[in-house]
């Protein structure tokens, strides 16, 4: 379990363990993890987080056109030790033992079957699966289409429809067990994952940028909201209002995260990928579109190859319009295999220059002491 800068699980001190990619050899696989156990959480009647998000995504990839273009991965759930990494042992028997019911309340919002459990677990192994294929350069990068999501759970709790923190851990295990020295977390859901944040906001090994509407669910996640002790100046927080659509996740996307890898230097990076900052999403008030899901990823993909040789794992969050999710992640999963790309100067020239400016001078107004270096233009 993460405690301040202490995670209990084989810690490997010293140079990173992964090999470095041959800049010669071919291109390796975009993964892609799936798993039908992943539609056996059914949080019941009416729930947004509902088994048919995954069924619409799903169905993409039996099109004969997506043959060949991805490795599919079947994930082995996640062990116990691997779960300690970022929730008590109190709270993995808790949730172990929703499996026994057809129907566990956790919170007013986040429910448990008897299925749960294992996707959960499986969530997990996902998420860890992509990881070590990924760092071992078996893939260039990989996308987790899994659930339930996770960004929100804590170390003892469920929360916001979320279980176990699935890119925590992954994170966790990439730091702990595979030796890589820094990990760079980037969420772009609609809502603030106040689960990774708590995680690793006293780490300066983990460095989370989140980009998000405010206020909303949780609650968290403000400019000032900046990490703890040794941590401190490696969160970043980017608190929007409403109506932010593709040109100015763009913007902020390359004058904020950009520098912010480049100066951090990850050895990889992980996504939390939700997708319900979608115009037809009920969740929110974005006006992002699949082109501009395709965008950032092809941004955050140039920023991989910068900066940790590509090494790069997308993890699905939220998205509750199910048309609008599969056909966003049908951009994005090509985008990833090289397959598709868009006019990343068009979009950014869409902005309303007005929106992202306000973010960024606020941005640089917190974080300029931690990274004077990157900020100078913007004070």
């Amino acid at each position: 379990m993460m405690d301040g800068n202490n995670i209990s699980m084989h810690r490997i001190t010293g140079s990173s363990l992964h090999p470095q990619p041959d800049p010669a050899a071919p291109r390796p696989d975009t993964g892609l993890v799936m798993d039908a156990r992943y539609l056996d959480h059914r949080p019941g009647f009416g729930h947004p987080e509902s088994p048919r998000r995954l069924e619409a995504v799903y169905a993409l990839f039996q099109d004969t056109t997506m043959n060949g273009r991805f490795k599919e991965i079947t994930p082995p759930p996640a062990t116990r030790d691997e779960l300690l990494l970022c929730h008590s042992p109190a709270y993995l028997d808790r949730i172990a033992a929703t499996a026994r019911h057809k129907l566990s309340r956790l919170t007013a919002d986040t429910r448990a079957s008897s299925g749960s459990y294992l996707a959960a677990c499986l969530a997990v192994g996902g998420v860890i699966t992509a990881v070590k294929q990924v760092v071992s350069g078996e893939l260039q990068n990989a996308m987790v289409l899994a659930r339930p999501p996770g960004h929100h759970a804590e170390v003892s709790r469920a929360m916001g429809f979320c279980l176990f923190n699935n890119v925590a851990v992954g994170a966790a295990f990439a730091r702990c067990v595979l030796g890589l020295q820094r990990v760079l977390i980037i969420d772009w859901d609609l809502h603030h994952g106040n689960g990774i944040q708590h995680l690793f906001e006293k780490d300066p090994t983990v460095f989370y940028f989140s980009i998000h509407q405010y206020p909303l669910f949780p609650g968290t996640g403000l400019y000032t909201e900046t990490g703890l002790g040794a941590g401190e100046g490696y969160t970043m927080n980017i608190p929007l209002n409403r109506a932010f659509g593709n040109g100015e996740y763009i913007t902020l996307t390359r004058q904020l995260l950009f520098p912010l890898a480049r100066a951090f230097r990850p050895d990889l990076i992980l996504v939390a990928a939700g997708f319900d900052t979608h115009l037809r999403d009920p969740m929110g008030k974005m006006r992002l579109t699949r082109t501009g899901f395709a965008a950032l990823t092809q941004m955050v993909m140039a920023c991989a190859e910068e900066t940790c040789h590509g090494r790069l794992v997308l993890v699905l969050e939220g998205g509750y319009h199910r048309k609008s999710l599969a056909r966003s992640i049908d951009k994005v999963a090509r985008v990833l295999s090289g397959t598709f790309s868009v006019d990343i100067d068009a979009i950014a020239a869409t902005a309303k220059a007005k929106l992202p400016a306000a973010a960024i001078r606020r941005c640089a107004h917190v974080h300029q002491p931690r990274w004077p270096e990157l900020f100078t233009e913007q004070l």
